[in-house]
């Protein structure tokens, strides 16, 4: 399994600390966000953020284990979605939700946002009570809604340092233009685009401009 992002980031660890503090009336004490590893198979999870930190083993048995993964997504289950955590905590695969009862937490929220080729990112919101309907799970999951593009350009930010020339040619070439056209839009030379996106794909550890544009979404990147 992949290491886990470093949390040692002012700004990500800004933007849960609000969060948590804007979510802590309606009964939440902790947040995850999940997302595709980008080295690893359709199933392969990685812990983005956990806050408090000292949830992070919970976090990761929930990241190594199936549910919520690619046969969720395959199927016709929703988007947001509320459980008791206690539900199938008795089942082989529900080490994260004995660890998370053990750290007091009885429910959670979970929103998904979608990516290519099956992947997502997965938010989750954890409280140590029962919800009285779902009104207060919609409520929780319009929070996340709301606050994912912050959250999503913090996480990206720290898990690879691509320079703003390399990201903006990557970006051009997402949106279908060609080495030609990027060269025309950045005001530069079509060696100078190739040079960038070169770096790009070095860094994403890929040999081939449409996989580094795949993996740079898989990491919240584009």
């Amino acid at each position: 399994m992949t290491l886990p992002v470093n949390f040692d980031s002012i700004g990500l660890d800004a933007v849960l600390a609000d969060w948590l503090c804007a979510l802590r009336e309606q009964g939440v004490e902790a947040l995850l966000v999940l997302g595709p590893d980008p080295l690893g198979g359709r199933d392969d999870r990685q812990v983005l953020a956990i806050h408090p930190p000292r949830l992070l083993g919970a976090a990761q048995a929930l990241a190594e284990s199936r549910d919520f993964g690619a046969g969720w997504r395959d199927s016709d289950a929703p988007l947001v979605a509320w459980q008791e955590i206690a539900k199938s905590a008795h089942d082989p695969d529900s080490r994260w939700r004995r660890l998370w009862l053990a750290h007091g937490q009885q429910t959670l929220v979970r929103v998904a946002f979608s990516l290519p080729a099956g992947r997502a990112f997965e938010c989750f919101m954890f409280s140590p009570r029962a919800f009285a309907g779902r009104t207060e799970a919609a409520a929780l999951a319009w929070t996340a809604l709301n606050i994912w593009p912050l959250l999503r350009r913090s996480i990206a930010d720290r898990r690879l340092n691509l320079s703003p020339r390399e990201l903006e040619s990557l970006n051009l070439a997402f949106q279908g233009l060609t080495a030609r056209e990027t060269a025309q839009r950045m005001d530069c030379s079509e060696r100078t685009v190739n040079y960038h996106l070169a770096n790009a794909m070095a860094k994403l550890k890929t040999d081939s401009k449409l996989a580094a544009i795949q993996r740079a979404c898989w990491m919240g990147l584009l």
